[in-house]
């Protein structure tokens, strides 16, 4: 049986040699190529290694390099801080004779943050390691909509952005690296347990029903954090562009919050409190005619 983490490590060696070309590295083409990217032998000659050896390595077969084999791949890739440790993590993982065991009980959100959650006067929401919304304050609920409105295991970012049903949103010209982060992020928790029962349905589920998915994965991004810049689509009072920031939370691996500010005195922080004073006032209309 394949290690997952030997093969995992495969296949972030393969998708990274497949983005390189031989006129970045100072190769010459040479004549007609059957890939797109850099052949094994060529990326094997740059790292310094025999082409069997790296070819096993691709292949996810029972290989453990060194960690001066791990030097000579990522400077040969051309890879960032962040891909050199993921590939490093992966490397590591897959010299011990059998996976370590991950903690795979229910992530639970301490009171405490819950708390926090409450307080904040911006939206926030907590997700799991692999993506699933764990909480989420009233502001949140005003900018993303009720998760309420969808059965537990559909809470998840990732099954969410890739809705069939909600497809309107990828007219956004941030949908599709939005949609990178996150997929860097499952692919951060994947290196750490690749066989976890809630990763495999999501991806196997993704993968079957969405080209765009099978695409952006293929690509093997990996992101321990991320942050960036969104707008929002709130017809009640127009676009709204937001930062938002990831937020490790305690835990091994542990849940993330993941926060959407706007400049303070902004148009755009007038507009949120709008859309958040027009939600409560929805909110408690709903819960007088409910009593």
């Amino acid at each position: 049986m394949t290690n997952p983490y030997a093969r995992e490590l495969g296949d972030f060696l393969r998708a990274r040699r497949g983005r390189l070309h031989p006129h970045d590295v100072g190769l010459e083409p040479g004549g007609r190529r059957k890939v797109t990217g850099l052949r094994r032998e060529e990326l094997a000659l740059l790292a310094g290694l025999s082409t069997d050896y790296y070819q096993r390595m691709e292949q996810g077969r029972e290989v453990r390099p060194s960690d001066d084999v791990l030097d000579a791949l990522a400077g040969a890739l051309g890879l960032d801080g962040e891909e050199r440790r993921h590939l490093f993590a992966l490397a590591r993982a897959a010299r011990r004779p059998l996976p370590t065991l991950v903690d795979r009980g229910p992530e639970r959100v301490p009171d405490s943050t819950r708390r926090l959650l409450r307080v904040m006067d911006t939206p926030a929401v907590v997700l799991g390691r692999h993506l699933d919304l764990l909480a989420w304050n009233p502001m949140a609920e005003a900018l993303l909509g009720a998760p309420d409105a969808y059965p537990p295991h559909r809470l998840n970012m990732l099954l969410l952005m890739f809705d069939d049903t909600l497809t309107g949103e990828r007219r956004c010209p941030d949908w599709e690296r939005q949609a990178l982060d996150y997929i860097g992020m499952m692919r951060a928790a994947v290196a750490t347990d690749p066989t976890h029962p809630r990763a495999t349905a999501i991806v196997g589920e993704l993968s079957i029903r969405s080209v765009e998915f099978q695409r952006l994965w293929a690509r093997h991004d990996v992101r321990a954090s991320v942050r960036g810049t969104k707008t929002f689509r709130a017809p009640e009072v127009g676009d709204i562009v937001l930062d938002w920031d990831t937020y490790p939370l305690p835990g091994n691996p542990g849940p993330v919050m993941l926060v959407f500010t706007a400049e303070p005195g902004s148009a755009d922080a007038d507009r949120l409190q709008l859309l958040a004073s027009l939600h409560a006032t929805r909110s408690a209309l709903t819960n007088n005619s409910s009593q």
